[in-house]
Protein backbone atom coordinates (compact mmCIF):
# COMPACT_ATOMS: atom_id res chain seq x y z
CA UNK A 1 0.00 0.00 0.00
CA UNK A 2 1.27 3.59 -0.76
CA UNK A 3 4.40 1.84 -2.51
CA UNK A 4 5.64 3.57 -5.59
CA UNK A 5 8.37 2.62 -7.72
CA UNK A 6 11.24 5.26 -9.32
CA UNK A 7 9.66 7.16 -12.21
CA UNK A 8 5.82 7.31 -11.24
CA UNK A 9 3.70 9.86 -10.67
CA UNK A 10 4.80 12.85 -8.17
CA UNK A 11 3.57 12.58 -4.50
CA UNK A 12 0.73 14.80 -4.09
CA UNK A 13 -1.06 15.62 -0.23
CA UNK A 14 -4.59 14.30 0.47
CA UNK A 15 -6.05 16.88 -1.01
CA UNK A 16 -4.60 16.22 -4.61
CA UNK A 17 -2.52 18.58 -4.74
CA UNK A 18 1.57 18.81 -5.86
CA UNK A 19 3.65 18.27 -3.02
CA UNK A 20 6.02 20.88 -2.26
CA UNK A 21 9.56 19.98 -2.55
CA UNK A 22 9.02 16.88 -4.03
CA UNK A 23 10.97 14.25 -2.21
CA UNK A 24 11.67 10.57 -2.79
CA UNK A 25 9.33 8.44 -0.62
CA UNK A 26 11.99 7.35 2.22
CA UNK A 27 14.67 9.00 3.89
CA UNK A 28 18.07 9.96 1.91
CA UNK A 29 20.94 8.60 3.52
CA UNK A 30 24.02 10.72 1.99
CA UNK A 31 27.11 9.56 1.22
CA UNK A 32 29.67 9.53 3.32
CA UNK A 33 29.95 9.95 7.12
CA UNK A 34 27.11 9.78 9.56
CA UNK A 35 24.78 12.14 7.82
CA UNK A 36 21.06 11.53 6.96
CA UNK A 37 18.42 13.68 5.25
CA UNK A 38 14.44 13.17 6.14
CA UNK A 39 11.77 13.36 3.27
CA UNK A 40 9.58 15.54 2.59
CA UNK A 41 6.88 13.64 4.21
CA UNK A 42 7.95 11.37 7.27
CA UNK A 43 4.38 9.33 7.83
CA UNK A 44 2.97 5.53 8.41
CA UNK A 45 3.30 5.12 4.86
CA UNK A 46 6.78 6.06 4.95
CA UNK A 47 7.45 4.46 8.42
CA UNK A 48 9.41 1.16 7.26
CA UNK A 49 12.02 3.32 4.93
CA UNK A 50 12.95 5.99 7.84
CA UNK A 51 13.61 2.95 10.38
CA UNK A 52 15.75 0.96 8.14
CA UNK A 53 17.40 4.49 7.29
CA UNK A 54 18.07 5.72 10.86
CA UNK A 55 18.85 1.36 11.91
CA UNK A 56 21.65 2.15 9.73
CA UNK A 57 23.15 5.02 11.63
CA UNK A 58 23.02 3.55 15.09
CA UNK A 59 25.95 1.39 15.18
CA UNK A 60 28.03 4.59 13.73
CA UNK A 61 30.35 5.89 16.91
CA UNK A 62 31.01 9.46 15.24
CA UNK A 63 27.87 12.12 15.79
CA UNK A 64 25.49 11.70 13.43
CA UNK A 65 23.56 14.74 11.11
CA UNK A 66 19.88 14.74 10.74
CA UNK A 67 18.98 17.22 8.10
CA UNK A 68 15.22 18.41 8.97
CA UNK A 69 14.90 21.20 6.44
CA UNK A 70 12.64 19.25 3.68
CA UNK A 71 10.12 17.94 6.39
CA UNK A 72 6.73 19.04 5.58
CA UNK A 73 4.82 16.72 7.30
CA UNK A 74 5.41 14.01 10.08
CA UNK A 75 3.07 12.22 12.08
CA UNK A 76 3.15 10.15 15.08
CA UNK A 77 4.48 7.42 13.60
CA UNK A 78 7.20 9.41 12.26
CA UNK A 79 8.06 11.04 15.37
CA UNK A 80 8.31 7.86 17.05
CA UNK A 81 10.79 6.28 15.45
CA UNK A 82 12.49 9.32 15.13
CA UNK A 83 12.44 9.44 19.05
CA UNK A 84 13.32 5.63 19.44
CA UNK A 85 16.25 6.29 17.38
CA UNK A 86 17.58 9.68 19.95
CA UNK A 87 17.10 7.10 23.07
CA UNK A 88 18.76 4.42 21.17
CA UNK A 89 21.67 6.79 19.96
CA UNK A 90 21.67 8.55 23.41
CA UNK A 91 21.76 4.92 25.63
CA UNK A 92 25.28 4.40 24.17
CA UNK A 93 26.61 7.48 24.95
CA UNK A 94 26.30 9.12 20.82
CA UNK A 95 25.15 11.94 19.70
CA UNK A 96 22.87 13.44 17.40
CA UNK A 97 23.04 16.84 15.50
CA UNK A 98 19.91 18.81 13.52
CA UNK A 99 20.73 20.53 10.33
CA UNK A 100 18.21 22.89 9.26
CA UNK A 101 15.02 23.63 10.13
CA UNK A 102 10.93 22.26 10.07
CA UNK A 103 8.34 23.34 11.86
CA UNK A 104 5.87 21.03 11.63
CA UNK A 105 8.68 18.77 13.72
CA UNK A 106 8.83 21.12 15.94
CA UNK A 107 5.38 21.55 16.67
CA UNK A 108 4.46 17.89 16.68
CA UNK A 109 7.01 17.18 18.99
CA UNK A 110 5.92 20.28 21.12
CA UNK A 111 2.07 18.54 20.75
CA UNK A 112 3.58 15.23 22.12
CA UNK A 113 5.73 15.99 24.74
CA UNK A 114 8.68 15.23 22.96
CA UNK A 115 10.25 18.46 22.69
CA UNK A 116 12.50 17.54 25.65
CA UNK A 117 13.62 14.56 24.27
CA UNK A 118 14.41 15.38 21.03
CA UNK A 119 16.81 18.09 21.73
CA UNK A 120 15.83 20.13 18.94
CA UNK A 121 17.25 23.35 17.81
CA UNK A 122 15.22 26.70 18.60
CA UNK A 123 14.18 28.56 15.43
CA UNK A 124 16.50 31.27 15.94
CA UNK A 125 19.78 28.36 15.61
CA UNK A 126 18.17 26.86 12.71
CA UNK A 127 17.62 29.84 10.11
CA UNK A 128 19.31 29.47 6.84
Amino acid sequence: MNKRKPGTAPRTTRRGRPARNTQPAGPEPKAGSGAFALAAECTVADASSLKSGLAKLLADTDPVTVDISCVQRIDTAGLQLIAAFMLARESQGRQVQWKGAAPAIVTAARLLGLSTLLKLPAAAETAP
